[in-house]
């Protein structure tokens, strides 16, 4: 018994612990310039904008950043079945 509550206190220290060096990914930027095209993107590998002259690409933002969400989703998935892990309450913080 004893055994799961320290396995639970770690999960959830981990979890912390991941949230936070998220938080601190997203402050960390690149903006790139190719033509008319800039994009704008975070090291935690979200798209913030891009942009073709001066019109904003809002759905194309939002359809890479969704597919980048599931596919770390998948990978994580596949991880933990390879590794035999249990992180669905991680992947309850990936919203």
């Amino acid at each position: 018994m004893f055994n799961k509550v320290r396995q639970g206190k770690e999960l959830l220290e981990a979890r912390s612990q991941l949230k936070k060096l998220q938080k601190q990914m997203a402050e960390v930027t690149e903006t790139v310039e190719i033509g008319d095209v800039t994009v704008k993107v975070s090291a935690d590998q979200k798209v913030i904008y891009i942009k073709k002259g001066e019109e904003q690409e809002d759905d194309i933002v939002r359809a890479i950043n969704e597919a980048n969400k599931k596919v770390q989703k998948k990978a994580a998935m596949k991880m933990a079945r390879e590794g035999d892990l249990d992180i669905s309450s991680l992947l309850g913080g990936m919203k």
